[in-house]
């Protein structure tokens, strides 16, 4: 298949969009490493009002729309993967499928089940013809994506979860576009090519072969500008002081040694909502950190924080 070509209906055509060089790099760009890539597409990203996106993950996805390759999204827990999902999903007015992968799961699961059991206790139980087998096939949600009227957006959800095997057997489904039933000798061939996302937490290496066939991104943990602006979508009354307060005492929580599993963003907008809603006045966040538990979920965490921040206080006060 050609990589400039999207799926449309039982065929293949070219895509309607074009990659391009830029004509020159900006003043003072290092020209060994400038090909900065210009993305002309009707399916062009760029992010939503619910989700703030950088613009190298904005071009990211829509280069691997363009490609019809699987969009992988590395980042720490937190970092809003699987959010981006949903927000390219909503920015190209598509449905989103979700397919959470767990240790056990099979690419199989995500084409079809036979539901044996079902036609077990209907041929027993009930009145009931079970010699047409179709009607125990159970679609997953790749298989869901294949079948869709329309195209939509797939999101395959920790793929790093899964046995070492499953991303290669993925991969190779998404490749063939079309999978074959045994049961009932019916093939089902894609209507359409997803936009497939992929997360990883990172637990463990992924295959080569299959990050070959990837665009990948990482999302960096966001550095406090960004993460102001985040912060604002989700509370944009939010008290000025409070939130520079609030921020402060995230990141040095963050940097506090032997904390094990550090704040993400999803539990700073947590506890910025928490502050805000009991009323605590923004000087409290220096004295207490008002609900630790809202950032931190191991006690030796809660512990290793009450201490820095104990000897951070006994510090700041004998600097006065």
């Amino acid at each position: 298949m050609n990589k400039g070509n999207l799926r449309n209906g039982n065929s293949f055509g070219p895509a309607s969009a074009v990659l391009e060089p830029a004509r020159s790099p900006p003043p003072g760009t290092c020209t060994l490493f400038w090909y900065p890539l210009v993305v002309s597409t009707p399916l062009s990203y760029a992010g939503t009002a619910g989700y703030i996106a950088s613009p190298e993950l904005m071009q990211t996805v829509n280069v691997a729309v363009v490609l019809a390759r699987p969009l992988l999204i590395k980042g720490e827990p937190g970092t809003g993967k699987t959010m981006l999902a949903e927000s390219i999903a909503r920015s190209l007015d598509m449905r989103l499928l979700t397919w959470n992968i767990k240790s056990t799961t099979k690419a199989q699961d995500g084409l079809y089940v036979y539901d044996t059991v079902q036609r077990l206790y209907d041929s027993q139980f009930r009145d009931h013809d079970v010699r047409d087998i179709s009607q125990y096939i159970r679609l997953g949600k790749l298989g869901q994506a294949f079948t869709a009227d329309q195209r939509v957006v797939l999101l395959i959800d920790e793929v790093d979860k899964a046995d070492l095997e499953f991303p290669n057997d993925l991969l190779w489904e998404l490749d063939q576009m079309e999978f074959h039933i045994p049961e009932t000798g019916e093939t089902i061939a894609a209507r359409h090519r997803p936009v497939v996302v992929i997360t990883s937490n990172a637990e463990k290496e992924l295959p080569d072969a299959f990050l070959r066939r990837c665009v990948f991104h990482y999302i960096a943990f966001p550095d406090p500008e960004m993460m102001r602006r985040i912060v604002r979508v989700h509370h944009p009354d939010l008290q000025e002081r409070l939130l520079d307060l609030a921020l402060e005492a995230f990141y040095w929580l963050r940097h506090v040694p032997n904390v094990q599993k550090k704040p993400s963003t999803s539990e700073l907008v947590d506890w910025v909502q928490a502050l805000a809603s009991a009323g605590v006045d923004p000087a409290e966040i220096e004295r207490r950190l008002p609900f630790l538990g809202v950032l931190l979920k191991k006690d030796k965490d809660v512990d290793a924080v009450l201490i820095a921040h104990k000897t951070r206080g006994m510090r700041a006060a004998g600097g006065r």
